[in-house]
């Protein structure tokens, strides 16, 4: 099922697409958004005798986490040595801001303080409850569903910082979307997701989470041993190799296997 959060010129609601991806990630020409009585975290699944066709709303960031979004570096061992970096031994954990969130369509804000903005395509994964120490093999039972994110970048304050709050932490610096996937096994049958990043329309960046050096659900585990997580909480999973800069007036587009294709430009703060 995939949840939708989107505005047709009111306050923002929520909906279930209808019909198959093509081979783009994009919905079917005839594919309509069943309306939903209120956010599918809290009121459940309640369809509304109600559609909307995709030209006439907008979609949102399909979840706005309500305390954190929780990152994960150098999960991808060819991302860690690109960047001269050794893998971890366990998870290395940063947070985002939640005001660091934006949707698809929405515009990436390049801000002055830095000269090298890179873009990080990947998986996300949405909580559906209140969880804390969740067994790695529990960890389904928690998990809403999955969208795509970009963990954008400031790489020079990165560095410079020593630590990736600032680098990490700007608005719109956390592109979610296009929609949640509540059906998705990101590890199936052991061949992962593919995971590419598209920048003006060459792919730059083209990996698998079955690449990731920790899976989905050791990701839940030791998370959720360190912190309380919430409904709408988001982990990001982690990027492939290939990240690099992005410039004003770039358009960069991540797609992941089954999920479909988010889409952002950059633009002047």
């Amino acid at each position: 099922m995939r949840i939708v959060r989107f505005t047709a010129g009111e306050e923002p609601s929520y909906g279930v697409l209808t019909g198959d991806l093509d081979e783009y990630g994009q919905p079917a020409e005839d594919a309509v958004v069943v309306a939903l009585s209120g956010d599918p975290l809290y009121v459940g699944i309640k369809l509304l005798d109600k559609e909307h066709r995709l030209e006439d709303i907008r979609l949102l960031a399909p979840v706005l986490p309500r305390s954190k979004v929780v990152g994960i570096g150098r999960n991808y061992a060819a991302h860690a040595a690109e960047l001269g970096n050794d893998v971890p031994t366990e998870p290395l954990m940063f947070i985002k801001p939640n005001t660091s969130v934006v949707g698809p369509g929405d515009p990436i804000l390049y801000p002055r303080q830095t000269q090298d903005l890179h873009y990080e395509g990947e998986l996300a994964v949405v909580i559906g409850r209140i969880c804390r120490d969740v067994p790695a093999e529990q960890a389904t039972d928690v998990i809403h569903g999955y969208t795509i994110a970009n963990d954008v970048t400031a790489r020079d304050l990165q560095k410079s910082d020593g630590q990736f709050t600032r680098a990490k932490g700007f608005d719109s610096f956390c592109p979610l979307g296009p929609w949640i996937e509540t059906d998705l096994d990101p590890h199936a049958f052991n061949e992962g997701r593919r995971v590419q990043t598209f920048l003006n329309g060459e792919v730059v960046q083209d990996g698998s989470t079955a690449d990731m050096v920790f899976d989905v659900p050791a990701l839940v585990a030791h998370v959720s041993s360190v912190m309380t997580l919430l409904p709408g909480d988001v982990i990001l999973t982690g990027t492939p190799e290939g990240v690099g800069p992005m410039q004003v007036g770039d358009e960069v587009e991540i797609s992941v296997e089954g999920l479909g294709t988010l889409t952002n430009k950059v633009a002047s703060r």
